[in-house]
């Protein structure tokens, strides 16, 4: 027997041949790509808005009418991925450029003209005017009649005034004199105090000396998550090493039950759903504590996620750096505390509810016919000196890590921040039975909550909703927090402070826009002028809008649209193409905004 005899040869298995469908059968057709299907795939790879809104433009001066087109603006990729795409660069744009400043972004406002202050007095006396008219000995009738002229110039008055250059209103909108209810402001005991300090306005970060004279300016990415609500599968990686999960066994990245509970009959699902209710609340007392406890205007820009466990975390990017052992104490002593009516054990159920007596107008017991107690009387029972609040969110566990500007580990942070802004809270399926399980089983408690004063699940727990009405159906709540594509998050998924970058979404496209016409142009230098003059001959109030009908005769269907959008955008980036190598000594690559660096 050779040598080569030894060597155990493998045998490669026969691939048996494709059965095609026979050509012009129903399955031959089936097989075949879908026109629209191609039309769409085409339209996002051009960045070309699936979904166009037709506009009709009519020209004010000169009575030209034509039907214009606009993106959706859609913020998530399931609606339109070009649209939710251009909205993560320009949140790339807007991160990057406020992270690490050196100068203020702020800007000072321009001082009122003599007109405005002028208005502003008329209003100070018609307001000192209809204070007095409580004072004035007359009849009630004719008080009656003489606030209703008040409150006409009043409003005349503020019509004027909105018309002005002042940003905001004056005074509140409506007139509310019930009495305000004040919650004491001192910290709960079993807080950790907190040091606070006077508020410096700056906003910009310390800067440090390095060798050669080299000035730094950090800055941090911070992670904000949950408390535990019980154990759950997790992939803990440590190093090359797997460590084992508390169940004992080593789960890969990838594992069906990672997230779910190691024993689900001791989760709480009640406080994890109350903690995603009002985690947007914590977030913003993190912040106010963040603030007084540095003794400056930290400025932060961020984004809302859930964790494989279902819980809401945040990350931030924060201009400056502070000190870690402070940012956990802030973690440490952060709370929100909800005074509400108690709903710790629910005295209705979903299948029997209380009903709606239309001579009483309100909701009573169906056996007793009582009515339940209003939504004012269940607030003056926790004016008692012994009360406590329904329920206390508080923050979990923190992660911080400086940032240097320019590095590349500034820039993955950039794009982790923004990794799931163009995706829904819950666009990750369960894939499993038991995230499934899980899924569900946090939803269920989230539908029997209540998620604002007038939810309609208050009539669960005994006591009528805030300007109650008929048909409110509990369990049905139409309020997002309910919704399974929220999971009881309802805030804002992107967090950005007023004065992190000095700049809007808007302003960040007006910059884009301004680079491509300089660019198209063959150069930056009548970039200004060219603006200004447009505004000039355009102005403000020059045409007027007003949404086009897809039936309507003028507007084409929205194939033949894309597909002049998709010529058209080719087009576009074929010139720009040419005109970015014709200037690229005008222009440099550093002058480019950042959104348009893809």
């Amino acid at each position: 027997m050779s040598q080569l005899e030894l060597i155990p040869t493998t045998a490669t298995p026969a691939v048996a041949p494709v059965e095609r469908p026979r050509p012009g059968s129903r399955a031959d057709r089936l097989r075949k790509p879908l026109a629209k299907d191609a039309l769409k795939q085409l339209a996002e790879q051009n960045g070309v808005c699936v979904r166009p809104l037709a506009l009709r433009r009519t020209d004010i001066a000169t009575g030209v009418t034509e039907v214009v087109e606009v993106p959706c603006g859609a913020t998530l990729a399931v609606k339109c991925t070009p649209c939710a795409e251009r909205g993560r660069r320009l949140r790339i744009q807007q991160i990057r450029e406020g992270w690490h400043l050196a100068d203020e972004p702020a800007v000072r406002p321009e001082e009122p003209g003599e007109d405005v202050l002028a208005l502003v007095r008329v209003r100070a006396h018609l307001e000192f005017e209809r204070e007095a008219v409580q004072y004035q000995p007359m009849t009630p009738n004719e008080r009656v009649t003489h606030l209703a002229e008040i409150d006409a110039a009043i409003a005349e008055l503020d019509e004027a005034l909105a018309e002005t250059s002042l940003r905001g209103h004056l005074t509140p909108k409506d007139r509310d004199d019930r009495p305000r209810r004040k919650r004491s402001t001192r910290r709960r005991q079993d807080s950790p105090d907190l040091p606070r300090l006077p508020v410096d306005p700056r906003t910009v970060g310390r800067a440090y000396s390095g060798k050669a004279g080299k000035t730094h300016r950090p800055s941090m990415l911070v992670t904000l998550t949950l408390g535990s609500h019980g154990a759950v599968h997790s992939h803990l990686r440590r190093g090359p090493y797997v460590a084992p999960c508390e169940c004992g066994q080593r789960h890969g990245p990838y594992d069906d039950v990672l997230g779910t509970p190691v024993d689900p009959t001791t989760y709480d699902y009640r406080r994890a759903a109350l903690d995603a209710i009002h985690f947007a609340r914590v977030l913003d007392r993190w912040w106010q504590n963040v603030r007084r406890a540095a003794g400056w205007n930290v400025q932060y820009a961020g984004a809302v996620e859930l964790q494989r466990r279902l819980a809401p975390h945040a990350h931030f990017a924060i201009r400056g750096t502070l000190p870690r052992r402070l940012l956990k104490q802030i973690a440490a002593a952060t709370y929100h505390q909800v005074w509400w009516p108690p709903f710790n054990e629910p005295i209705y159920r979903v299948d029997k509810p209380p009903v709606w007596d239309v001579d009483q107008q309100a909701y009573v017991d169906p056996k007793t016919r009582e009515p339940l107690p209003t939504w004012g009387e269940a607030l003056d029972a926790l004016e008692e000196p012994d009360a406590r609040p329904a329920y206390v969110a508080r923050l979990g566990r923190i992660d911080a890590r400086g940032i240097e500007q320019g590095t590349k580990d500034a820039e993955r942070s950039i794009r982790y921040v923004t990794k799931y802004v163009t995706k829904d809270l819950t666009q990750a399926k369960p894939r499993s039975e038991a995230q499934k399980a899980h899924f569900d089983r946090l939803h269920a408690e989230l539908s029997v909550l209540p998620c604002s004063p007038t939810c309609a699940n208050w009539l669960l727990y005994g006591v009528q909703p805030d300007g109650v009405k008929a048909g409110l159906t509990p369990g049905r709540c139409t309020g997002k927090v309910h919704q399974r594509s929220t999971l009881g998050f309802t805030g804002r998924r992107v967090l950005v402070s007023r004065q992190w970058s000095g700049k809007t979404l808007a302003d960040h496209r007006a910059d884009n826009r301004a680079w491509v016409r300089a660019i198209l142009a063959g150069g930056m230098a009548d970039t200004e002028e060219h603006d200004q003059a447009a505004d000039e001959t355009d102005g403000p109030n020059r045409y007027r809008f007003e949404l086009a009908r897809p039936e309507d005769p003028d507007v084409p269907p929205l194939e033949h649209r894309l597909l002049r959008a998709i010529s058209a955008r080719i087009r576009w980036r074929a010139d720009l193409d040419i005109a970015r190598q014709r200037t690229a000594v005008a222009v440099s690559a550093t002058d480019r905004p950042a959104a348009l660096a893809a």
